[in-house]
């Protein structure tokens, strides 16, 4: 038992800091920013207080101070990361203006305002974007195992899409000359109504494009194409049958991939994703597809000489593109941070033809 209470005994007290860390902030109480006045440089007696992040446990306070100031500060857990702020004008977090903060591993506190130009740390400029902090208000503290980030923005009127974002605590911290902002660990889109004091999350601009896009591809090259590979193989027993199915099947599968990839494109017009190998992948997939569908335009008579490199060719294009179509989409499913779901669901659905291949597989080596 002891032995026991000692191998859990790490465990316990992150888990007692984490606890402590949500007790120390909380909208119900109003004591905590009386406590910390001498960090924050100006009024806090007005903010309004909502839990815009309740999983991170981050807390927003804001007011509006004056005619063309807006007054925030931001709670949340320190966990040695950044914690970040971002005004979106469409909801995304590509294009928004942020407000960065952090306390280095020395205790040193800094804050930064980036523009979110893109999804790579080069394409996040430090110093840029069009928020204009009121100069001698911003602040950056530890307290009680949580980080405040404060400051007012000179503004008519505050954007009410807000992106917020906590960086992986085994990255280091921005540093200087370059400031560069590493990759968040997880991130959240909420609308604000300052008015009410209510917030709520949305999703993420075109999640039904991206959501097309993965259905589309999944259905058609994923699974689609294979049975009607599988059709071809184990099914040619039902004479002429099995040729109509297989092309009929292999069509639709094409049409609905193609369709796919065609949403893929319109998306990567608009949110510029940046993902070339995924990209390069669809590109080959598709690129197969139209040689098969050449295949079958070109094939040669069953007696012609030509006709077992045609199988050849035929099987083995096909086959390279059903390996790279499920491949793709499994990295599709991790580029879109997609739910654990999706991994299992079509997961289930290769068991499911693995299995098919292996009882068909063995019925034909006993024929």
């Amino acid at each position: 038992m002891m032995m026991r209470l000692l191998i859990n005994l790490p465990f316990l007290l992150i888990f007692a800091c984490s606890l402590q860390a949500q007790a120390q902030d909380s909208c119900s109480s109003n004591t905590n920013l009386v406590n910390l006045k001498d960090h924050i440089r100006f009024e806090t007696s007005s903010l309004i207080c909502n839990p815009v992040w309740t999983s991170q446990h981050f807390i927003l306070r804001y007011s509006q101070a004056g005619p063309s100031l807006w007054s925030f500060v931001l709670s949340a857990p320190n966990t040695n990361s950044y914690v970040g702020m971002g005004f979106s004008p469409n909801g995304a977090m590509v294009g928004s203006s942020a407000v960065v903060g952090w306390v280095a591993s020395g205790g040193l506190p800094n804050m930064k305002r980036y523009f979110l130009g893109g999804k790579t740390p080069s394409q996040v400029l430090v110093d840029q974007g069009d928020l204009q902090i009121l100069e001698n208000t911003s602040s950056v503290f530890s307290d009680s195992s949580r980080i405040y980030m404060a400051f007012q923005l000179v503004i008519d009127q505050a954007s009410q899409r807000l992106v917020y974002a906590v960086g992986d605590n085994n990255s280091p911290a921005p540093s200087a000359p370059s400031f560069l902002l590493t990759r968040h660990r997880s991130e959240i889109a909420v609308r604000l109504n300052y008015a009410l004091g209510q917030g709520s999350q949305t999703k993420a601009p075109y999640s039904n494009l991206k959501r097309s896009h993965g259905i589309l591809n999944m259905i058609g090259w994923g699974i689609l194409i294979p049975i009607g590979a599988m059709i071809a193989r184990y099914m040619k027993h039902l004479d002429s049958l099995w040729f109509y199915m297989h092309t009929g099947i292999q069509s639709l599968g094409f049409i609905l991939g193609l369709a796919g990839v065609i949403a893929g494109v319109v998306l990567n017009d608009r949110i510029d994703a940046g993902v070339g190998k995924h990209k390069g992948l669809g590109v080959t997939i598709l690129v197969f597809g139209f040689l098969q569908v050449l295949a079958f335009l070109a094939r040669p008579s069953m007696d012609a000489k030509a006709r077992k490199y045609w199988n050849w060719y035929h099987h083995n294009v096909g086959r390279l593109m059903i390996l790279f179509a499920i491949v793709n989409i499994f990295y599709g499913i991790h580029l879109a941070k997609a739910e654990s779901s999706w991994n299992g669901g079509y997961g289930f659905i290769l068991a499911l033809f693995v299995i098919t291949i292996l009882i068909l597989e063995f019925r034909k080596l006993r024929e």
